[in-house]
């Protein structure tokens, strides 16, 4: 089982997603810690290198700090889990109803199958269907988005279409991780899908494959503006974000689209920020009671004009990224509202083996934003015409070098 994860998830019920990661919390500690394919960011062991780590600042812990509200007792849930454990019964079950109970918001909790497929997430790459699920209105599950060339997309699956069935095993109800479980599983078996579409259901039988993302996109728009879109905070995002940047064309804008991006590594995005920012503050955290605080590194092109496009599918990291930027002056956003999900997750290993992630606080901008359950409000509103928007934005922003 890989390394646990803190996250400030995808979106991963994409609360998945998307990210303080447990393992960013022992690397950046060490040195000084933090993202499903559903609501919220990634997570799972991370090995870069201490070089390009971001920088961390701690202070002490506040005397006797309390648990913020709304957050799962650590303690609890593993006593729920340890009690059900020698019983015979479910540990994880039973942990899921302390959270549950709890009024945790991102709690969730996984077995040891769903949390080792957090690992190839971080890597852009997972066995499936190649679709994202998402929790809609009285517990329907539906589809978000499909991976372009995927299983899903072949067989003409689209976003909004209804999740009913995963072989047989009804989704209503369930959280998205356990709709993510069932749609996983090794490469080349059949899933069988009941979907409705409009009032009409049907049934597609799909074969899953081994699927990569690819996180980071460049492309070119008339009047030298390059558009860097990153999907998501997987494993080497942030360099790929940094070299785009350094190859953009000479006196080039710079469009960086964030829309639909769950989230996922924190120090991913950190890097990404790097890349637009001379060192200082991205975004401070807290960990139960003691604060944290992350710095880009130096040497970021702060010269070129740069627009960040958001939408209500900017989730955790990248809402940090965004929230960084803007504070910063370095960009204006333009788009609709983000998500809002700037709380930070920890993991607990539970006696059968299970894990359960557990909010313990939340992040702030450098301008002391928090961004839980608010998000970010662009400043330059746009809808479906946001990128029309963010060139006109960009025509009055100057020539970059």
């Amino acid at each position: 089982m890989p390394g646990l994860p803190a996250r400030c998830p995808r979106p991963r019920d994409l609360r998945r997603g998307a990210v303080l990661t447990w393992v960013f919390l022992m690397a950046v500690g060490a040195a000084a810690s933090t993202g499903c394919w559903d609501r919220t960011g990634v997570a799972a062991t991370a090995t870069d290198s201490a070089a390009a780590l971001p920088s961390v600042r701690t202070s002490a812990p506040a005397p006797e700090a309390s648990r913020p509200a709304g957050t799962a007792d650590r303690e609890a849930v593993a006593r729920a889990a340890a009690e059900a454990v020698a019983e015979g019964k479910s540990g994880k079950k039973a942990a899921q109803e302390v959270v549950s109970r709890s009024g945790d918001r991102w709690g969730a909790v996984y077995d040891q199958g769903e949390y080792a497929a957090f690992a190839e997430d971080l890597d852009g790459r997972w066995t499936g269907v190649g679709l994202w699920a998402g929790r809609g209105r009285g517990g329907r599950v539906e589809v978000e988005r499909v991976q372009p060339g995927g299983p899903a997309a072949r067989a003409g699956l689209r976003a909004g279409d209804r999740l009913l069935s995963v072989d047989g095993h009804a989704v209503t109800g369930l959280a998205v991780a356990d709709v993510v479980a069932l749609l996983r599983g090794a490469a080349g078996t059949p899933a069988v899908l009941s979907l409705s579409r409009d009032g009409a259901d049907f049934t597609e039988t799909l074969r899953r494959e081994q699927l990569r993302a690819e996180p980071v996109t460049v492309r070119e728009l008339p009047g030298g503006i390059t558009v860097i879109k990153v999907a998501s905070f997987t494993r080497g995002s942030g360099e790929r974000v940094r070299a785009a940047v350094r190859a953009a064309p000479a006196g080039a804008r710079l469009m960086l689209d964030l829309r639909g991006n769950p989230g996922g590594l924190v120090t991913e995005a950190v890097t990404a920020a790097s890349a637009f920012l001379d060192g200082g503050l991205v975004a401070t955290y807290d960990v139960r009671g003691t604060q944290r605080a992350l710095y880009a590194a130096r040497g970021g092109d702060t010269a070129r004009p740069l627009v960040a496009l958001v939408d209500g599918g900017t989730m955790s990291a990248a809402e940090l990224l965004t929230g960084a930027l803007q504070d910063r002056g370095r960009a204006v956003a333009v788009g609709t509202r983000t998500f809002g999900k700037g709380s930070v997750q920890m993991p607990t290993r539970l006696p059968d083996g299970s894990v359960a992630e557990l909010t313990v606080g939340t992040y702030r901008t450098p301008g002391g934003r928090s961004l839980d359950g608010a998000g970010i409000t662009p400043d330059v509103a746009a809808g479906e015409e946001a990128e029309e928007r963010a060139r006109t934005v960009l025509g009055g922003l100057g020539v970059g070098p």
